[in-house]
């Protein structure tokens, strides 16, 4: 059966003025339709730029991709034209974004906004175009689906005037205007208060439960990964180096780097133990370590890990890129 999406071997690079940055080195990444996977890593890892790679978001040059594939639906993302890509934006694959003040037009009303996208996926789909009034009239119903009051009211609001956590609804509310099939959720809640980072995830969840999307959520939060999604990616300086089931990698996991980013959360229920930092620093990926990119951290390196990039590979109910997986059991 065909992934959804289906990422194989996937190198990304940007060209700057102090040479080339390997931001992406070799992905390999499946999810099956209906899953709700999180991509979790430390600041700098690659996920926002993986994320946006599944759409095409990524600007050519300075962005150059060195090999691999990125599938959706079993069709090859950078092989569509003009019209299919279009149509992958919205109907196949849509993005909500950390900052919406960032994303919102704040010279136009929410409605205004809202309205054009509706009717730019009528047009990527070839359908007729809704008139403005029945494009506002779905406007307003996907603010009531996303929970916000009052919807017609706030059609005629900038984006100024609203909250932060109402501006993030109304992304996720332009977000399903093109009933998409994957939903990704780049840190939804990086911009927002506690409070409202806890309502923002929980009607993400319902909505992805309603309407039966694909969820690929990104965080460097392991809290907010393992709430709300059933299998978890853990990636480090551009690569995969870990990948299985949320339960599973919580209570066993294989690779060095996970063990430290979840030695590194404070356990509220033992305040006397101390969270651990992971020692050193993220690699220069304009000059990338040889082998495995996190050996000059990993307290389990060894020369092979130096020499030798590790491959992902089965171990123990997941898929760990780790030459000492097995001696790296919780």
């Amino acid at each position: 059966m065909t992934p959804l999406l289906d990422i194989r071997g996937y190198r990304l690079a940007f060209d700057g003025f102090e040479g080339r940055a390997h931001v992406l080195d070799g992905i390999d990444l499946r999810v099956e339709a209906g899953e709700t996977v999180g991509i979790v890593g430390e600041t700098g890892c690659g996920k926002s730029v993986l994320a946006r790679s599944i759409a095409r978001l990524v600007e050519m040059p300075p962005g150059r991709v060195l090999g691999g594939s990125i599938r959706f639906g079993g069709e090859d993302v950078f092989a569509m034209d003009g019209r299919a890509l279009a149509r992958l934006r919205g109907h196949g694959v849509a993005m909500i974004f950390q900052d919406p003040m960032t994303y919102l037009n704040p010279v136009f009303s929410v409605g205004s906004q809202m309205v054009d996208v509706i009717r730019a996926h009528d047009r990527a789909e070839g359908k007729p175009r809704r008139t403005r009034a029945a494009a506002r009239e779905a406007a307003a119903a996907l603010l009531g689906a996303v929970r916000l009051p009052e919807p017609e009211r706030l059609l005629d609001r900038y984006p100024h005037e609203l909250s932060g956590g109402m501006r993030q609804r109304v992304l996720i509310a332009m977000a399903l205007a093109g009933n998409p099939r994957l939903l990704v959720a780049d840190e939804p809640t990086t911009a927002l208060d506690v409070t409202i980072q806890a309502q923002v995830l929980r009607l993400i969840g319902e909505l992805v439960a309603e309407r039966g999307l694909t969820l690929l959520l990104i965080s460097h939060d392991l809290g907010v990964i393992g709430a709300l999604c059933r299998r978890i990616v853990v990636m480090y300086a551009g690569t995969v180096v870990e990948d299985a089931e949320a339960a599973t990698l919580f209570a066993r996991p294989r690779h060095p780097y996970t063990r430290g980013l979840l030695a590194a959360v404070p356990d509220l229920a033992r305040p006397d133990r101390r969270a651990r930092p992971i020692p050193g620093h993220i690699p220069n990926l304009l000059d990338p370590p040889s082998g495995c990119r996190f050996h000059p951290r990993c307290p389990l390196a060894v020369t092979r890990c130096a020499a030798e990039k590790p491959g992902l590979r089965e171990v123990d109910g997941r898929r760990v890129a780790c030459h000492r997986a097995e001696d790296a059991a919780a």
